[in-house]
């Protein structure tokens, strides 16, 4: 959109717009700018805010106050366990379900972190994270670091760059 100019007549037809209950987008297409335009400077001038058209209620209905939600538990370092397979309708006895291996113990590091460098395929039992002590300012033990930071020279082939018109 073009440069647009608050000049004292815009400004008493936004105002007047506004007050006659216009939807924001609505003001900015009457006088060909954008809606933000039209918030910004109805924010800037300090005009009256309206109820959200999101959060209308339903007409007739009275809506309770939402409690707040409880806070969500920590993201656990392992996948839940597969569910047992069911012997319905196989025709034969359950077999022992043998159960996935034990996490590592977590060790965080200075950062109070643990390494989240994954160790096996997710989509199999068993899957898990590194979980030791992170390198200072790295989400990686200093071992799987190693592995994920490589030197700048090893990154660039071992050669330094030369420009394109060099040579």
């Amino acid at each position: 959109m073009a440069s647009f100019d608050w000049t004292d007549d815009t400004i008493a037809r936004l105002r007047a717009l506004w007050d006659e209950g216009h939807a924001t987008a609505e003001i900015g297409r009457r006088m060909g700018i954008s809606k933000n335009a039209v918030v910004g400077k109805a924010h800037r001038l300090r005009l009256p805010a309206r109820p959200s058209p999101i959060r209308m209620p339903v007409a007739g209905s009275e809506r309770q106050a939402r409690l707040p939600r409880p806070p969500r538990p920590a993201p656990s370092l392992m996948p839940p366990p597969p569910p047992p397979p069911s012997a319905a309708g196989r025709g034969g006895p359950m077999r022992p379900v043998e159960a996935p291996p034990a996490p590592l113990p977590v060790r965080a590091g200075p950062s109070g972190q643990p390494c989240c460098w994954p160790l096996g395929d997710p989509g199999q039992p068993g899957f898990r994270f590194c979980g030791d002590g992170t390198a200072p300012g790295r989400p990686y033990c200093p071992e799987h670091a190693g592995l994920a930071y490589l030197p700048r020279a090893a990154r660039d082939g071992g050669t330094p760059r030369r420009s394109p018109g060099a040579g």
